[in-house]
């Protein structure tokens, strides 16, 4: 079980077939091999197979896979450019 600090955003793991996450705010994408949602945390991608949303709620935030759970990774939010002395630099 895995759970990310931070808002009220939360990731469940039951072995590799059920996942929960809460703080859910939108599914950008979903087919049977990945999910893509916008969560309090960032970007959480899901992959695997034969993934179901068993349950989903936009109002609690909160969503239910079922299948085989191969990865589970947050895409972050590429760094603001300037502000410090690096960011001039390399800008």
């Amino acid at each position: 079980m895995s759970e990310v600090t931070g808002g009220a955003h939360r990731v469940e793991i039951l072995g590799r077939e059920k996942l929960t996450v809460s703080g859910v705010e939108d599914v950008e994408r979903f087919d049977e091999g990945g999910i893509v949602m916008s969560t309090a945390a960032g970007t959480l991608i899901i992959t695997g197979s034969e993934l179901h949303i068993g349950k989903l709620s936009l109002d609690g935030g909160e969503l239910h896979v079922d299948g085989k759970i191969d990865s589970v990774s947050y895409e972050d939010a590429p760094p603001e450019r300037g502000g410090g002395f690096l960011g001039r630099l390399f800008g």
